[in-house]
This record gives structure tokens, C-alpha cells and sequence, in this order.
């Protein structure tokens, strides 16, 4: 058996690009373990963050409707597999490692709140020191995931899940392609999701838009795709060009104007990040209804004590895990038992 993942190392050292990431070459896990037999270190990533509980909640997260009365609006969750087909489809193209990419996709967004970026923004405001998305997805693997165990993911889909937003700088080429993949991804399905809630309508696109990328979505996606793959092919950079890279930042300013930041959305991240804020604050507050609620601060950490639960991490730090897994559901439903009275009876 284990020639059969050998044999799955030794074509990606044939046919690979000299500048993709292999199996072979991996800087390694952060404990040491025995290697599978049939799969490679990247599809083993894979396959872990696809089982996590973290992964399964994506499909309770807001990717920009929040709450959306409809089955057909994007969650994280199919946000992460849009993304993981667009950054397969790029590696594929440029001769790089198709199952490193997908790893990275599947697992850029384990960390992301309730709510879309209205509820990172929340946290951002009350957690000591920020929160970003980025790195609660990096804190998923490493710590939160298997009781407390991380996932023991490779040096490479960690660093790729880090540095996948526009400020990151991934160390691997396959990294690279998922943070284009991604914006890729969440351009295109959110102008399908704001027409189809009526926020924008075919026509309010700029002229620009159909006539540089097409009039549809899968046509602009395919012209982003071809672009990356032509201007990328055999270079050390993973980048965009031309026309088609001008109108996608203008395309990327547009639905800032026009749909993430229009009015209504404004007022609606507002409720949202008074939700989240005060969930964050009451559990900050109330160490008891945390521990009840949340395994992880049931259980002390190493180090803690009868006075002080939570020194080995801190309360605060539990809250944010606690408050950033929630789904949008769930945190609205913890929102109602906390903060709206109840009916009673005699």
C-alpha cells in the first residue's frame, strides 16, 4: 500500500512545475506522525478540514445576505467550494499542486464569524488586540479542531489559510492561487446573489464590466481564469494583467459602492455588530454561562485554577473562539436567550 502513495509523490516530482509546492518537498507537520499509505501530506489536509466540526458550521455562516429568505444564496460554505473549483481549475493550468491549493481553499475560511465580515468587524472592535478572520481559520487547525488537538495540518496549508487575504504574501505558489481564486469566487457570486435580492440589477453593471469581461458570470470568471493562467505561466508570481486585471478592480470597487456598503446594508451590520459585541461582553462577563456553554472553557486549560479559569488562555481569548464558531443561527438564538425577556407562566 504504501507504493501507492509513493507513486502519487514521485508524478508530482515528473510532472509538476519547478515552482510548485510537493508532497516530497513539504516543510512538515507541527508533530511529527507516521505518513498515510495511500495519500499524499496535501490530500490528508484536505481530507481533515472537509471531516472538521469547523467546516460542517460553514454552511450556518453568511457570506453577504445576512439571513437570507432563499435557498439559493452563497454561504461560507459554498463560498469554500466556488473557490476551491476556481483554484483547482488555475493550478491544474499552471502545473502546480492541485491538492495543496484545494487544501488551503477548503480551510481559508474555517475561522470566519457569524455574519459575514459585519460580524469580524464586531469582534474586531471588542476583542484586546483585533480579530481577523485569517488568523482565527490558522487558530481552527492549530488549536480549536479535534478536542483541543488542532489538526496537525502541513507547514504549507497553514501558511496558505494565514496569508489568503490581499495583505498576506502566501509562501507557495498554491497559496497565491486561492487568494485570486477567492476574490475571484466572491466577486462573481455576489453579483449573482444582489441581483437575485434585487439589490442590483443585469444593466446596473459598468459598460465596462461585459465588454472587457463578458455579460455573465461564468463568462467573467473564465476571462479572470484565462488572464491569471496567460500572464502566470511559467513565472514564480501568480498574478493578473492587462485590461481584464483594470475593470476586476474596478468591478471589486463597484460592489464595495453598490452593494457592501450601500444603505440598508450599513443599517443591517449595525444590528449585527451590536449582537455579536454583546454576545462577546456577556461571556467576557459570565465565565459560568461560557463554561456551560462552550466544552472548551468547561475544561480548564492546563495551568488554570479554581481563581483564575482561563489563565492559561483567558477568558477573552475562549469568548472570541466561542462567539466566532457560532453560525448565524445559533448565535441569534444564544442572543434571544441572553438579552430578549421570556414568556412565563404561573
Amino acid at each position: 500500500m504504501p507504493l501507492i502513495r509513493q507513486a502519487a509523490e514521485e508524478l508530482e516530482e515528473r510532472v509538476l512545475s519547478p515552482f510548485a509546492a510537493t508532497s516530497r518537498r513539504s516543510k512538515g507537520r507541527e508533530r511529527p506522525e507516521e505518513e498515510c499509505e495511500v495519500r499524499t501530506c496535501f490530500q490528508r489536509d484536505r481530507d481533515r478540514i472537509i471531516h472538521s466540526k469547523a467546516f460542517r458550521r460553514l454552511k450556518g455562516k453568511t457570506q453577504v445576505f445576512l439571513s437570507p429568505r432563499g435557498d439559493h444564496y452563497r454561504t461560507r460554505l459554498t463560498h469554500s467550494l466556488e473557490v476551491s473549483q476556481v483554484a483547482r481549475t488555475i493550478a491544474r493550468a499552471l502545473a502546480l499542486n492541485e491538492d495543496l491549493a484545494e487544501a488551503i481553499a477548503l480551510g481559508h475560511d474555517l475561522g470566519h464569524t457569524p455574519f459575514g465580515h459585519a460580524g469580524e468587524a464586531a469582534l474586531d472592535l471588542v476583542v484586546p488586540g483585533g480579530f481577523r478572520h485569517n488568523e482565527q481559520s490558522l487558530r481552527v487547525v492549530t488549536v480549536l479542531e479535534s478536542d483541543g488537538q488542532g489538526l496537525n495540518l502541513t507547514w504549507e496549508v497553514r501558511d496558505g489559510i494565514l496569508c489568503h487575504v490581499p495583505d498576506g504574501g502566501p509562501a507557495t505558489l498554491e497559496g497565491q492561487v486561492v487568494q485570486w481564486a477567492d476574490r475571484i469566487a466572491y466577486i462573481n457570486h455576489d453579483i449573482d446573489d444582489a441581483i437575485r435580492a434585487g439589490v442590483l440589477a443585469p444593466g446596473d453593471l459598468p459598460p465596462e464590466v461585459p465588454g472587457v469581461l463578458g455579460p455573465r458570470g461564468s463568462r467573467r470568471i473564465g476571462a479572470m481564469v484565462r488572464n491569471i493562467i496567460e500572464t502566470s505561466r511559467d513565472k514564480e508570481e501568480v498574478t493578473m494583467s492587462g485590461q481584464v486585471a483594470e475593470v476586476t478592480e474596478y468591478l471589486h470597487r463597484f460592489m464595495f459602492e453598490r452593494v457592501y456598503l450601500r444603505q440598508a446594508a450599513k443599517a443591517e451590520h449595525e444590528r449585527v455588530k451590536r449582537m455579536v459585541g454583546d454576545l462577546y461582553i456577556f461571556y467576557t462577563r459570565n465565565p459560568g454561562a461560557l463554561a456551560r456553554e462552550y466544552p472548551r472553557a468547561g475544561s480548564p486549560p492546563s495551568g488554570a485554577t479554581a481563581e483564575n479559569p482561563g489563565v492559561a488562555e483567558g477568558l477573552g481569548r475562549l469568548a472570541a473562539d466561542y462567539v466566532a464558531g457560532m453560525t448565524d443561527r445559533f448565535a441569534i438564538d444564544r442572543y434571544t436567550d441572553h438579552f430578549i425577556p421570556h414568556t412565563w407562566e404561573e
